[in-house]
């Protein structure tokens, strides 16, 4: 629309709005280049236009017409009720905003990562229980063994005949009724294992794409500009608290835009630059070796460990400290050498913040992605193959016993790591100060975490209610730990692509890898004789073979058939597809490319 003053140009307006649906009208007044008051004056007359033209045409809302708008108003407004109500129940909300106040956007990273891990493990708890854990209860047998407490620990007792792993699911189809509806629990499991991969495989693309959209496609080269200092506050706050923290956070944002357009280049000598080449190579060959000697202790542990557990053992409480043995090594691993390889990147002095954190992760996601991928290749090809009665729980039960203790250990890394160098950096050594939040560090424990929970929901679907349950504590025990015992990092800087890199990190060696996993485990693993929905079976996938020759003999079902013979097992279609992804992307890249050249000209042309 052409906004021109004139009563003309007035009234065309008004009847060109009185034409548009309500949606459509509310925003063409919202984008007009007006003052409130004009705004509402001809709101005021596009609704006397309307019911004028009502009136001439007779068309008076019937009762049921007004009993039908009446009622979509109520929900409309029981929407708005209830979405309020549910902004107030994320109760990590304010909490997100006085760590961006005060740590700036390098710290609050780490946080919005963690809530979005919470949702993301909240999802799964619930498609998992809803479709494989709730029709189990209707066929459950009752659970003979006592319970000690110890399990909780273990996992193993008493929690081997409950719904927790894999073993104690039935392979039968299970139905109340006589010739009533029924529910195939092997078609149930594997189907809702491969969906729920399918739908985290476009979650995380899409989400992806969006932070990637956000913070490198449509990001802004001057962050600080007079747009920051003149239109960023919020005249609505008239809370001395809410103010006071507006004022922190704005000053925080424009201290890090600041640090990007006062960013000091170092020049070195030639001697220097060979001194520092040969530092981050000592560096990188110190990381890869320690991590290279943790595998290798990690794999040979777990060699010794299934051994005395195929044994036995002489007594329970011998036998329950047996199962911890194996996990609490691990965690000591996963928690020390990340120390050392943060030590290691304050030697090598990097000119940014960045460049630290960001090697310092590298070098911890290849520590924790080998020790997950040694214990991987010890479940598949040592206790798959083992004489255990039902390999699929014993394996359950190790990614159980991991989750627990890691999480164990990630509080003890807050207490010692963060409490404890607070007490001794403020009473002992004062020139050590309070320590700052070990960013690289703490997102890598995540992703360790839900690498465990994604192998582990083949083996037992509720572990990630279990995550859920621990990422929650996590979340408050690291912010009173934050709050209490960290100080803001020394260099300001801005982190716009850091939520992008986690989740991509999340994504590549992650979630890729534990495709990987579970696509050995259906296709080819044999499942174990007596226990478990695929008992008989030579793979978890024939459950689905012999569905299709089952649906084969009903001709109202040949369409699936067809879609399962000639594109779920076709290899020219996935190749035809993989074509086509490959091309949307590359023309993807091509328009960001060019969107990029077509700003640097127009910055250009305001410049001149």
């Amino acid at each position: 629309f052409v906004f021109l003053h004139g009563s003309d140009a007035e009234e065309d307006l008004v009847g060109s709005l009185a034409s548009m649906s309500t949606k459509e009208r509310i925003k063409v007044i919202q984008k007009m280049p007006e003052t409130m008051r004009k705004k509402r004056e001809i709101r005021n007359k596009v609704i006397q236009e309307i019911t004028k033209k009502a009136k001439y045409r007779g068309a008076r809302p019937s009762c049921c017409t007004q009993c039908l708008q009446g009622a979509a108003v109520s929900f409309r407004r029981f929407g708005n009720t209830l979405s309020e109500h549910f902004h107030q129940l994320r109760v990590w909300h304010k909490t997100l905003k006085i760590i961006g106040a005060e740590f700036g956007t390098s710290v609050l990273s780490y946080f919005v990562f963690l809530t979005w891990l919470i949702n993301f493990n909240i999802f799964s708890f619930l498609i998992n229980f809803s479709f494989i854990t709730i029709p189990q209860f209707l066929a459950a047998e009752p659970n003979n063994l006592s319970f000690t407490g110890l399990e909780l620990f273990t996992g193993a007792g008493y929690f081997q005949q409950t719904v927790l792993y894999y073993g104690f699911y039935t392979n039968a189809t299970i139905s109340k009724i006589e010739n009533g509806p029924s529910y195939n629990m092997q078609l149930a499991y594997i189907f809702t294992v491969g969906i729920y991969f399918v739908i985290c495989f476009l979650i995380l693309l899409f989400s992806m794409a969006k932070f990637f959209s956000k913070n490198f496609v449509n990001l802004q080269e001057f962050s600080v500009s007079a747009s920051k200092l003149l239109c960023a506050w919020d005249f609505n706050i008239t809370n001395e608290k809410a103010v006071k923290l507006k004022q922190k956070n704005l000053h925080t944002q424009i201290k890090e835009g600041l640090s990007e357009v006062n960013k000091e280049v170092l020049n070195f000598s030639a001697m220097e630059r060979v001194l520092r080449i040969a530092m981050h190579l000592l560096a990188w060959v110190a990381s890869l070796g320690t991590a290279v000697a943790a595998c290798t202790g990690v794999y040979f542990l777990s060699i010794n460990n299934l051994e005395l557990f195929m044994k036995g053992h002489r007594n329970d409480l011998e036998s329950q400290a047996a199962m911890l043995v194996l996990p609490v090594i691990v965690s000591i691993l996963n928690t020390l050498i990340p120390f050392f390889f943060s030590w290691l990147g304050h030697l090598e002095k990097f000119q940014t913040p960045g460049q630290h954190i960001y090697v310092t992760i590298t070098r911890n996601i290849i520590l924790k992605i080998s020790i997950v991928g040694i214990l991987c290749y010890y479940w598949l090809n040592v206790v798959a193959t083992s004489e255990s009665q039902c390999w699929e729980t014993l394996v359950g039960q190790d990614i159980y016993r991991l989750v627990l203790v890691d999480f164990i250990f990630c509080l003890l890394g807050s207490f010692f790591g963060e409490f404890l160098r607070r007490i001794i950096g403020t009473t002992v050594c004062l020139n050590l100060g309070l320590p700052e939040f070990d960013i690289g560090r703490n997102v890598l424990d995540l992703i360790y975490a839900q690498t465990l929970t994604w192998i582990g929901i083949l083996f037992s679907p509720l572990l990630p209610g279990i995550q859920m349950i621990a990422f929650f504590i996590v979340f408050f025990v690291k912010k009173v730990s934050l709050m209490r015992n960290c100080q803001p990092p020394r260099k300001v800087w801005r982190t716009s692509q850091m939520m992008t890199s986690f989740i991509f990190l999340l994504f590549c060696p992650s979630f890729l890898g534990v495709l990987s996993v579970i696509g050995v485990t259906v296709w080819r693993l044999k499942p174990s004789e007596g226990c478990g929905p695929f008992r008989g079976l030579s793979s978890m996938y024939a459950a689905v073979a012999e569905w299709i020759q089952v649906l084969e003999t009903y001709a109202v079902s040949k369409w699936v058939v067809w879609i399962y013979q000639n594109l779920i097992t076709s290899e020219l279609f996935f190749f035809i597809l993989s074509s086509f992804v490959l091309i949307v992307i590359y023309l993807y890249g091509q328009i960001i490319q060019g969107r990029k050249t077509t700003t640097k000209l127009l910055r250009k042309q305001i410049i001149n």
